[in-house]
Protein backbone atom coordinates (compact mmCIF):
# COMPACT_ATOMS: atom_id res chain seq x y z
CA UNK A 1 0.00 0.00 0.00
CA UNK A 2 1.43 3.32 -0.80
CA UNK A 3 1.93 5.71 1.53
CA UNK A 4 -1.03 8.31 0.52
CA UNK A 5 -3.16 6.23 -0.56
CA UNK A 6 -5.12 6.47 2.23
CA UNK A 7 -5.26 10.38 3.23
CA UNK A 8 -5.28 11.58 7.50
CA UNK A 9 -6.00 14.32 8.55
CA UNK A 10 -3.23 16.42 9.76
CA UNK A 11 -4.31 15.83 13.56
CA UNK A 12 -4.56 12.45 13.41
CA UNK A 13 -1.29 11.68 11.45
CA UNK A 14 0.29 13.74 14.39
CA UNK A 15 -1.16 11.79 16.79
CA UNK A 16 -0.47 8.50 14.84
CA UNK A 17 3.44 9.53 15.30
CA UNK A 18 3.31 10.47 18.52
CA UNK A 19 1.93 6.91 19.38
CA UNK A 20 4.48 5.20 17.05
CA UNK A 21 6.97 7.03 18.89
CA UNK A 22 5.80 5.86 22.54
CA UNK A 23 5.90 2.45 21.41
CA UNK A 24 9.61 2.17 20.47
CA UNK A 25 10.38 4.14 24.00
CA UNK A 26 7.81 1.01 25.47
CA UNK A 27 9.90 -1.58 23.33
CA UNK A 28 12.97 0.02 24.72
CA UNK A 29 12.07 0.25 28.11
CA UNK A 30 10.57 -3.74 28.09
CA UNK A 31 14.44 -4.87 26.66
CA UNK A 32 16.13 -2.80 29.62
CA UNK A 33 13.77 -4.06 31.75
CA UNK A 34 14.01 -7.61 30.60
CA UNK A 35 18.21 -7.30 30.67
CA UNK A 36 18.64 -5.27 33.21
CA UNK A 37 21.20 -3.24 30.53
CA UNK A 38 20.30 0.14 29.19
CA UNK A 39 23.34 -0.85 26.54
CA UNK A 40 22.28 -4.26 24.89
CA UNK A 41 23.83 -3.56 21.11
CA UNK A 42 26.27 -1.13 19.38
CA UNK A 43 23.33 0.43 18.88
CA UNK A 44 22.49 1.93 21.96
CA UNK A 45 25.55 3.46 23.08
CA UNK A 46 28.65 2.01 20.60
CA UNK A 47 31.43 3.45 22.71
CA UNK A 48 30.17 1.97 26.07
CA UNK A 49 29.02 -1.29 24.20
CA UNK A 50 32.72 -1.92 22.65
CA UNK A 51 34.72 -1.15 26.05
CA UNK A 52 32.54 -2.98 28.11
CA UNK A 53 32.89 -6.05 25.61
CA UNK A 54 36.51 -5.44 26.02
CA UNK A 55 36.40 -5.30 29.82
CA UNK A 56 34.33 -8.51 29.99
CA UNK A 57 36.46 -10.20 27.29
CA UNK A 58 39.87 -9.61 29.94
CA UNK A 59 37.50 -10.62 32.56
CA UNK A 60 36.73 -14.17 30.62
CA UNK A 61 40.38 -14.22 29.83
CA UNK A 62 41.18 -14.14 33.68
CA UNK A 63 38.58 -16.89 34.46
CA UNK A 64 39.71 -19.37 32.42
CA UNK A 65 43.42 -18.76 33.74
CA UNK A 66 41.70 -19.20 36.58
CA UNK A 67 41.11 -23.01 35.90
CA UNK A 68 44.74 -23.26 35.40
CA UNK A 69 45.52 -21.94 38.82
CA UNK A 70 43.23 -24.11 40.51
CA UNK A 71 45.13 -27.29 38.50
CA UNK A 72 48.08 -26.09 39.18
CA UNK A 73 47.72 -25.85 42.90
CA UNK A 74 46.24 -29.08 43.31
CA UNK A 75 49.27 -30.61 41.18
CA UNK A 76 51.65 -28.71 43.91
CA UNK A 77 49.34 -29.97 46.29
CA UNK A 78 50.27 -33.87 45.55
CA UNK A 79 53.65 -33.79 44.93
CA UNK A 80 53.61 -31.75 48.29
CA UNK A 81 51.51 -34.56 49.93
CA UNK A 82 54.13 -36.78 48.62
CA UNK A 83 57.21 -35.22 50.14
CA UNK A 84 55.61 -35.03 53.50
CA UNK A 85 54.91 -38.75 52.80
CA UNK A 86 58.08 -39.31 52.01
CA UNK A 87 59.77 -37.80 54.90
CA UNK A 88 58.09 -40.02 57.39
CA UNK A 89 58.98 -42.87 55.48
CA UNK A 90 62.91 -41.36 55.72
CA UNK A 91 62.22 -41.01 59.82
CA UNK A 92 60.66 -44.69 59.71
CA UNK A 93 63.90 -45.91 57.85
CA UNK A 94 66.57 -44.00 59.93
CA UNK A 95 65.00 -45.12 63.08
CA UNK A 96 65.29 -48.73 62.01
CA UNK A 97 68.98 -48.20 61.42
CA UNK A 98 69.63 -46.29 64.55
CA UNK A 99 67.74 -49.73 66.38
CA UNK A 100 70.15 -51.59 64.26
CA UNK A 101 73.29 -50.02 65.69
CA UNK A 102 73.02 -51.80 69.03
CA UNK A 103 70.89 -55.13 67.55
CA UNK A 104 72.43 -58.82 67.93
CA UNK A 105 73.36 -60.05 64.76
CA UNK A 106 70.77 -62.24 64.43
CA UNK A 107 68.60 -59.26 64.27
CA UNK A 108 70.27 -57.65 61.78
CA UNK A 109 69.31 -59.82 58.74
CA UNK A 110 65.11 -58.76 60.03
CA UNK A 111 66.08 -55.24 60.13
CA UNK A 112 68.26 -54.63 56.97
CA UNK A 113 65.00 -56.42 55.22
CA UNK A 114 62.69 -54.09 57.18
CA UNK A 115 64.80 -50.51 56.22
CA UNK A 116 64.72 -51.99 52.32
CA UNK A 117 60.96 -52.67 52.38
CA UNK A 118 60.85 -48.93 53.56
CA UNK A 119 62.96 -47.63 50.67
CA UNK A 120 60.87 -49.23 48.18
CA UNK A 121 57.63 -47.40 49.50
CA UNK A 122 59.74 -44.26 49.32
CA UNK A 123 59.77 -44.93 45.90
CA UNK A 124 56.53 -45.55 45.69
CA UNK A 125 55.03 -42.69 47.41
CA UNK A 126 56.97 -40.34 44.87
CA UNK A 127 55.60 -42.43 41.45
CA UNK A 128 52.13 -42.46 42.82
CA UNK A 129 51.92 -38.61 43.73
CA UNK A 130 50.83 -37.75 40.59
CA UNK A 131 47.91 -35.18 39.53
CA UNK A 132 46.24 -35.85 36.22
CA UNK A 133 49.21 -37.21 34.93
CA UNK A 134 51.92 -34.41 35.94
CA UNK A 135 53.76 -35.97 38.57
CA UNK A 136 56.90 -33.28 40.05
CA UNK A 137 58.51 -35.94 42.47
CA UNK A 138 60.16 -38.38 39.63
CA UNK A 139 62.20 -36.12 37.55
CA UNK A 140 63.91 -33.04 37.61
CA UNK A 141 63.16 -32.58 33.91
CA UNK A 142 59.58 -33.03 34.84
CA UNK A 143 57.55 -29.36 34.86
CA UNK A 144 54.24 -27.98 34.99
CA UNK A 145 53.15 -24.76 33.38
CA UNK A 146 50.82 -22.48 35.08
CA UNK A 147 49.06 -20.04 32.98
CA UNK A 148 48.78 -16.70 35.55
CA UNK A 149 46.46 -14.73 32.99
CA UNK A 150 47.35 -11.24 30.92
CA UNK A 151 49.84 -13.20 28.85
CA UNK A 152 51.65 -14.74 32.21
CA UNK A 153 53.05 -18.03 33.54
CA UNK A 154 54.81 -20.20 35.85
CA UNK A 155 56.63 -22.97 35.69
CA UNK A 156 57.08 -25.52 38.14
CA UNK A 157 60.14 -27.62 38.06
CA UNK A 158 60.03 -31.38 39.46
CA UNK A 159 62.23 -32.95 41.76
CA UNK A 160 63.50 -36.24 41.78
CA UNK A 161 62.81 -37.82 45.61
CA UNK A 162 63.18 -41.32 44.87
CA UNK A 163 65.60 -42.98 46.27
CA UNK A 164 68.33 -43.43 43.09
CA UNK A 165 69.03 -41.88 39.89
CA UNK A 166 70.14 -38.55 38.43
CA UNK A 167 69.10 -35.91 41.52
CA UNK A 168 67.25 -38.28 43.49
CA UNK A 169 67.96 -38.61 47.58
CA UNK A 170 70.70 -41.26 46.53
CA UNK A 171 69.48 -43.64 49.44
CA UNK A 172 71.39 -47.16 48.62
CA UNK A 173 69.44 -50.40 49.78
CA UNK A 174 71.03 -51.90 53.03
CA UNK A 175 72.07 -54.69 50.61
CA UNK A 176 74.58 -56.62 48.12
CA UNK A 177 78.14 -54.48 47.04
CA UNK A 178 76.78 -51.88 48.60
CA UNK A 179 75.85 -50.81 52.21
CA UNK A 180 75.54 -54.20 53.48
CA UNK A 181 74.91 -53.72 57.11
CA UNK A 182 75.69 -57.65 57.58
CA UNK A 183 79.12 -57.29 56.29
CA UNK A 184 81.65 -57.51 59.27
CA UNK A 185 79.41 -58.71 62.08
CA UNK A 186 78.43 -56.01 64.34
CA UNK A 187 80.15 -53.65 62.32
CA UNK A 188 78.50 -50.02 62.24
CA UNK A 189 79.87 -48.32 59.40
CA UNK A 190 77.32 -49.42 57.18
CA UNK A 191 74.73 -48.53 59.29
CA UNK A 192 76.17 -45.46 60.28
CA UNK A 193 76.71 -44.47 56.40
CA UNK A 194 72.75 -45.34 55.80
CA UNK A 195 72.01 -42.65 58.67
CA UNK A 196 74.06 -40.03 56.99
CA UNK A 197 72.53 -40.72 53.54
CA UNK A 198 68.55 -40.09 55.74
CA UNK A 199 70.19 -36.77 57.16
CA UNK A 200 71.17 -35.85 53.89
CA UNK A 201 67.74 -37.24 51.85
CA UNK A 202 65.58 -35.45 55.37
CA UNK A 203 67.50 -32.40 54.61
CA UNK A 204 66.58 -32.39 50.53
CA UNK A 205 62.92 -33.24 51.19
CA UNK A 206 62.82 -29.97 53.51
CA UNK A 207 64.80 -27.66 50.79
CA UNK A 208 62.18 -29.25 47.80
CA UNK A 209 59.13 -28.66 50.27
CA UNK A 210 59.90 -25.20 50.70
CA UNK A 211 60.24 -24.90 46.63
CA UNK A 212 56.76 -26.21 46.70
CA UNK A 213 55.47 -23.75 48.94
CA UNK A 214 56.95 -21.14 47.89
CA UNK A 215 55.20 -21.81 44.06
CA UNK A 216 51.76 -22.96 45.88
CA UNK A 217 52.17 -19.47 47.41
CA UNK A 218 52.67 -17.78 44.08
CA UNK A 219 49.92 -19.49 42.63
CA UNK A 220 47.49 -18.36 45.52
CA UNK A 221 48.41 -14.76 45.63
CA UNK A 222 47.85 -14.69 41.97
CA UNK A 223 44.40 -16.51 42.14
CA UNK A 224 43.18 -13.68 44.77
CA UNK A 225 44.68 -11.16 42.06
CA UNK A 226 42.59 -12.32 39.54
CA UNK A 227 39.42 -13.05 41.21
CA UNK A 228 39.56 -9.03 42.61
CA UNK A 229 40.40 -8.50 38.55
CA UNK A 230 37.97 -10.17 37.83
CA UNK A 231 35.37 -8.67 40.03
CA UNK A 232 36.96 -5.02 39.41
CA UNK A 233 36.49 -5.60 35.56
CA UNK A 234 32.85 -6.88 35.39
CA UNK A 235 32.05 -3.99 37.71
CA UNK A 236 33.29 -1.47 35.19
CA UNK A 237 31.72 -3.48 32.27
CA UNK A 238 28.59 -3.15 34.26
CA UNK A 239 28.44 0.57 35.30
CA UNK A 240 28.69 1.24 31.36
CA UNK A 241 25.82 -1.13 30.36
CA UNK A 242 23.49 -1.52 33.10
CA UNK A 243 20.33 0.08 33.61
CA UNK A 244 18.56 1.51 36.59
CA UNK A 245 15.99 -0.41 37.18
CA UNK A 246 14.17 1.68 39.43
CA UNK A 247 14.57 4.64 36.45
CA UNK A 248 13.48 2.07 33.99
CA UNK A 249 10.55 1.31 35.95
CA UNK A 250 8.88 4.93 36.34
CA UNK A 251 9.42 5.23 32.13
CA UNK A 252 7.16 2.31 31.88
CA UNK A 253 4.35 3.97 33.84
CA UNK A 254 4.83 6.80 32.22
CA UNK A 255 5.05 5.05 28.83
CA UNK A 256 1.91 3.24 29.49
CA UNK A 257 0.05 6.11 29.92
CA UNK A 258 1.13 8.12 27.31
CA UNK A 259 0.15 5.63 25.14
CA UNK A 260 -3.29 5.35 26.82
CA UNK A 261 -3.76 9.39 26.44
CA UNK A 262 -2.09 8.47 22.87
CA UNK A 263 -4.95 5.94 21.85
CA UNK A 264 -7.78 8.69 23.02
CA UNK A 265 -6.28 11.76 21.38
CA UNK A 266 -5.67 9.33 18.01
CA UNK A 267 -9.47 8.89 18.99
CA UNK A 268 -10.67 12.31 19.09
CA UNK A 269 -8.81 13.08 15.91
CA UNK A 270 -11.00 10.83 14.05
CA UNK A 271 -14.09 12.35 15.32
CA UNK A 272 -13.63 15.25 13.50
CA UNK A 273 -13.72 12.86 9.64
CA UNK A 274 -16.33 11.24 11.01
CA UNK A 275 -18.67 14.73 11.59
CA UNK A 276 -18.91 14.23 8.21
CA UNK A 277 -21.05 11.20 8.03
CA UNK A 278 -23.75 13.77 9.77
CA UNK A 279 -24.01 15.60 6.59
CA UNK A 280 -25.55 12.18 5.10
Amino acid sequence: MALNDIALTAGMRSNLLSLQQTVDLLNRTQTRLSTGKKVNTPIDNPLNYFVAKSLNDRASDISTAKDSMSEGIQTISAANNGITAINALVAAAKGIATSALSASTADIATLQTQYNGVLAQIDKAATNSFYKGTNLLTSTSNTLTINLGDSSSLTVTGYNVTTSGAGSLSISQASGSGLDWSIGGLSSTAITASIAQLDTANNTLRVDSQGLSSNSNIVTIRQDFANNMIATLTKGADNLTLADMNEEGANMLMLQTRQALGISALGLSAQAAQSVLKLF
